[in-house]
């Protein structure tokens, strides 16, 4: 026996899962993905990863602005027996959800009912979490509320980043997803509700939250620091100019928060300090502290508050 499936996804994270799908027996009818952004001023489309990886794949692609009734009828009468979908980065409509003989499918990162919604990778970074991972969850209206079939759990180290987490994590949903299919497959599949109670929300990551702030503690800011590496960035200003931190350590240390300490460019937490191993200026390419200070003058007790 085998499935039709309809796959929604977009950014890399989504790459592995799908790769996984198309190594089986199962027939792929079409990809849904977001529509292509303009990039450097609308000169040049951007296609997401898994249009891409779709379009080498010889795998139908569609990418909606809405699932409008025209729409809706169309994954009707392509008749799948699975939509399966892994960050797509749009909520399915109710009148989608009700089609009959379809068994949505959801590859959610976080073990739920934790941080459901739209950033749980970033979240559990931030919170310090000790371990995260994924979950296979039933799509229901209610955002990530549906129950669980399949989980699996990966530690979070203090070093992590959110893209080496992110990429670990993708290859642990391509795995599970092979796990949920045959347990789907041999009615073997048991969906256990989660419970309400113990939800928590990863809302989406907003600009404002990307500033450091050194009245933080060390170990709060460097984790900050990781969920937003590489993108959208964790930053400061010195001279007037942006600096993004890409990698940086907490070190025991004292001084007045914001306050550079040495000139290995640490600067002073509430508690500890921060100890910048990489950056990267604004419009520049990343490099590591000591290359950054042969061309950049830091002084000593100086403030970057």
């Amino acid at each position: 026996m085998s499935f039709k499936i309809l796959f929604m996804g977009t950014p890399e994270f989504s790459v592995p899962v799908l790769k996984s799908i198309h190594g089986t027996n199962n027939k792929i009818l079409e990809v849904y993905t977001q529509p292509p952004k303009k990039k450097n001023r609308g000169q040049k489309i951007l296609n997401s990863p898994i249009h891409e990886f779709s379009k080498k794949l010889g795998i139908p692609i569609r990418n909606p602005l809405a699932f409008d009734e025209k729409e809706i009828n169309h994954i009707k009468n392509l008749k799948p027996d699975l939509i399966i979908v892994v960050a797509y980065g749009k909520i399915l409509p109710d009148e989608l959800l009700s089609l009959k003989n379809i068994l949505f499918i959801n590859v959610h990162a976080s073990l739920l009912p934790k941080w459901r919604g739209a950033a749980p990778i970033q979240r559990a970074i931030i919170n310090m979490d000790h371990e995260t991972g994924v979950s296979i969850m039933k799509i229901i209206p209610e955002l990530d509320a549906g129950p669980v079939l399949i989980q699996s759990k990966i530690k979070i180290t203090k070093e992590i980043n959110h893209q080496e987490l992110s990429d670990k994590m993708s290859k642990l949903g391509a795995k599970l997803i092979l796990d949920a299919l045959k347990l789907i497959k041999d009615n073997k599949a048991n969906f256990i509700e989660q419970n309400n109670s113990e939800a928590t929300y990863a809302k989406k990551i907003e600009k404002n939250e990307t500033k450091v702030n050194w009245n933080n503690a060390a170990n709060k800011v460097v984790a900050k620091i990781n969920a937003f590496c590489p993108k959208p960035g964790c930053w400061f200003e010195l001279n007037g100019t942006r600096i993004k931190i890409m990698k940086a350590k907490e070190i025991v240390s004292a001084g007045v928060p914001g306050t550079i300490l040495d000139d290995k460019f640490t600067i002073a937490c509430s508690k500890n300090a921060v100890q910048i191993i990489e950056l990267k200026k604004e419009g520049k390419q990343k490099m590591i502290v000591n290359d950054f200070l042969r061309g950049n003058k830091i002084k000593i007790g100086q403030s970057l508050n």
